[in-house]
């Protein structure tokens, strides 16, 4: 079994980690949430395989994953893990966020400077997201689920086996799935067709600007505004941009600034302070607004 390390530049805790990924089950991939590690599987990128890999963090902080995957595959692996638990990014600044923001602070230490813990790929997040339009995150999960055991791969660690999202080519392959209709199962193949294609590479996405990344994924078949600026954000793991496209975090915000009447705009303003940082704030707002009104803290874009 090959390991690797993945050293925080900046305050992390894998613990705030495994809270959020058990949280957000439907959306994060393959895998599973223990009480010391988070394990993960997915297609990676670029190959014609899949990696299962088990994460945990040692008590000097440097996070270490253990897989089966082949010894050239181990960069592969250590960067799309590192990119989902955001650690692709430096840190060391996130602090002086919640320094200057006492309410971003607070929430900072409530949740262990919560990172946001992101899709494997673009590919999986867009088809998560196009999945998961208007049905229940419980049917999302459970149609993912019949995806993986269907279609997917099944890598170890140790031996053990994990389930993963089916590679592109894979899924390409399918004609009908419980629970989606056929224009969603189109939807999908296409997708797939444009990852096999290489445009959802997610390290090229995540590379462009706003604007160009999103008109890009607005050519992907069922992937309208709402869900092209989630796959960018969520999939990529983009650190430094606001949602434009939804109103939860305007409504987090209004609460927890005692603002009611803020705009978006206003909202925007607001942010500033939260510079380079801000997806990562917005992030944690959510959270933790969501998690003191006992309320789900995303939802899923329309398309």
């Amino acid at each position: 079994m090959a390991e690797f390390e993945i050293r925080p530049r900046g305050p992390f805790s894998l613990a705030a980690a495994q809270d959020f990924a058990g949280g957000f089950p439907a959306g994060i991939g393959g895998g599973s949430v223990g009480e010391q590690s988070i394990a993960m599987a997915f297609p990676i990128e670029g190959t014609d395989s899949s990696a299962a890999v088990d994460i945990r963090q040692r008590e000097d902080g440097v996070v270490v994953g253990r897989t089966d995957a082949p010894t050239e595959l181990l960069e592969a692996v250590r960067r799309q893990a590192a990119r989902s638990l955001s650690l692709d990014h430096d840190g060391t600044d996130w602090p002086a966020v919640g320094q200057r923001d006492p309410v971003i602070g607070t929430f900072q230490e409530a949740h262990g400077f919560l990172r946001p813990v992101c899709f494997y790929s673009a590919y999986e997040a867009a088809t998560s997201f196009v999945i998961g339009q208007r049905i229940a995150m419980h049917q999302s999960a459970r149609i993912k689920r019949w995806l993986g055991e269907q279609l997917g791969d099944r890598p170890t660690i140790g031996g053990q086996e994990f389930v993963a999202f089916p590679r592109p080519e894979r899924l390409f392959e399918m004609s009908v799935v419980p629970g989606l209709n056929q224009k969603k199962v189109g939807w999908l193949k296409g997708i797939a067709g444009a990852a096999i294609g290489g445009r959802l590479d997610t390290q090229r996405l995540g590379g462009m600007g706003r604007e160009e990344a999103l008109a890009r994924l607005r050519e992907l078949p069922g992937v309208g505004p709402f869900t092209a600026e989630a796959v960018w954000l969520r999939g990529c793991g983009i650190v430094d941009e606001l949602p434009s496209s939804e109103d939860v975090s305007v409504t987090a915000a209004r609460e927890m600034y005692g603002r009611p009447q803020m705009t978006r705009d206003e909202f925007v303003e607001l942010a500033e302070e939260w510079r380079p940082y801000r997806m990562w704030a917005t992030v944690l707002l959510r959270v933790g607004w969501g998690r003191r009104a006992g309320r789900q803290s995303y939802r899923q874009p329309p398309s």
